[in-house]
């Protein structure tokens, strides 16, 4: 019952999210073009949009509560992260923590590993401070910060929410093949733009 409500919240969000979009890209009002700056920015670079997607997965595949303190957290702590790059407070290896976000989240929907519910959740946050930074020192010239970073936190929920749906796939047969596969192609994507930092 609880899964059949998260998914149908999750695909009742995509679809109040995809009319929207026309309607925000039209709107002179300042907040509009900053949530609409925020609310395309992770899915506008693919190293951002896999590691969320694994978020969603994992959490899926560890059931019960991380199937929603994974997708809660890494939003929340990526929020202060933005804060930390709006305020001008810089983070070292940034683009090496987010590159490396999908080599270990993809590894671990790969390898379908259960640790303690903490410990997943301090190793999704501590990938979420580096996504959210990298997103607020992205932030567009004259947009509104507060309303840019609600946009890339609601986009952010809304790709762990498509990663939670993935991740039902695994009550079908050969279903958890299937996302282990996924965390297989989230990895490689992660060690792909690992090796472009690395070379950098």
């Amino acid at each position: 019952m609880a899964t059949q409500h998260i998914r149908s919240w999750a695909v009742l969000g995509l679809l109040l999210w995809l009319p929207a979009l026309p309607v925000l890209a039209h709107s002179d009002h300042g907040q509009a073009g900053g949530f609409l700056a925020g609310l395309l920015h992770p899915v506008g670079g693919l190293d951002h949009v896999l590691a969320m997607l694994a978020v969603g997965l994992w959490g899926a595949q560890l059931g019960s509560s991380a199937l929603w303190v994974l997708p809660v957290a890494f939003p929340m702590v990526m929020a202060f992260g933005g804060f930390l790059a709006l305020i001008g407070i810089p983070l070292p290896g940034v683009e090496l923590g987010i590159a490396l976000s999908g080599v270990v989240l993809g590894a671990a929907v790969l390898g379908a590993l259960r640790p303690p519910l903490l410990a997943a959740a301090v190793i999704v946050a501590l990938f979420a401070i580096f996504h959210g930074h990298a997103h607020g020192v992205e932030l567009p010239a004259g947009a509104d910060g507060l309303a840019y970073s609600i946009g890339f936190v609601v986009s952010t929920g809304l790709l762990h929410a498509a990663g939670i749906v993935l991740g039902l796939l695994q009550r079908l047969p050969h279903g958890q093949q299937a996302i282990r596969g996924m965390g297989a192609a989230i990895g490689l994507g992660g060690v792909y733009f690992l090796g472009s930092v690395m070379a950098g």
